[in-house]
C-alpha cells in the first residue's frame, strides 16, 4: 500500500477482538519505533511492552478518561523517554508513536494513541507517575503516550482526499 493511502486507512481504533497479536507483528510494530528518527540520533526511547491482562487493567487508571482501550487491548506499548539525553525527547518519542502506529496499520493491526505526558491519573498523581510505579522505569524517564495494541473488532472507512484542509496550507507566509 502506498504511504499516503495507509495513512487515509489509519484509524484511531479502541475495541478490540480477543485475536493474539503474534511475536512476529510486535516486533514489526517495535521495529518501526526503533528505526524513528530522533534530533541528533540521540534515540532517547525505551519501549515496555505489556501483555498482561492484569497490568493492563491497572493502566486503565492512568488517565482520568482517554485509556479505556488498555482493557481491550491484546498488547499495550509504553513509551517513556530519558529526558536527561535530550531536551526534544517529546518530539522523539512522538516519532516512534507514529511509526508504530503506521506500521500497526500496515499489518492489519488496530491501535490507539493513549496520551500520557501533560495528563492526570485517576488517583490525581501525573500519569507518568502512576504509571512508573506499575511498570519501574527511573526516575529520569517520562511516560509520552502508551500504544493500545490488537486485532481491531471493526475499521472506519478511510479519509477521503476531499476531507484536507487544504486553507491550512500557506505559501511563503501565513
Amino acid at each position: 500500500m502506498e504511504l499516503l493511502e495507509l495513512m487515509r486507512h489509519r484509524r484511531s481504533i479502541r475495541n478490540f477482538t480477543d485475536e493474539a497479536v503474534t511475536d512476529e507483528q510486535l516486533n514489526k510494530v517495535l521495529e518501526a519505533g526503533l528505526l524513528s528518527a530522533s534530533g541528533k540520533a540521540r534515540r532517547p526511547w525505551e519501549f515496555i511492552v505489556v501483555r498482561d491482562k492484569e497490568t493492563l487493567k491497572k493502566l486503565v487508571e492512568c488517565r482520568n478518561g482517554g485509556s479505556a482501550s488498555l482493557v481491550e487491548a491484546n498488547v499495550a506499548i509504553a513509551v517513556v523517554a530519558d529526558t536527561e539525553k535530550t531536551d526534544v525527547w517529546t518530539e522523539d518519542a512522538s516519532i516512534a508513536m507514529a511509526n508504530m502506529m503506521l506500521e500497526a496499520e500496515n499489518l492489519g493491526l488496530g491501535c490507539c494513541w493513549v496520551q500520557g505526558r501533560l495528563r492526570e491519573a485517576v488517583d490525581g498523581r501525573s500519569t507518568s507517575d502512576f504509571t512508573r510505579d506499575i511498570l519501574g522505569y527511573p526516575e529520569s524517564y517520562e511516560l509520552e503516550a502508551i500504544l493500545a495494541l490488537g486485532v481491531a473488532e471493526s475499521h472506519p472507512g478511510a479519509h477521503s482526499k476531499d476531507e484536507l484542509e487544504l486553507d491550512k496550507i500557506h505559501n511563503e507566509k501565513f
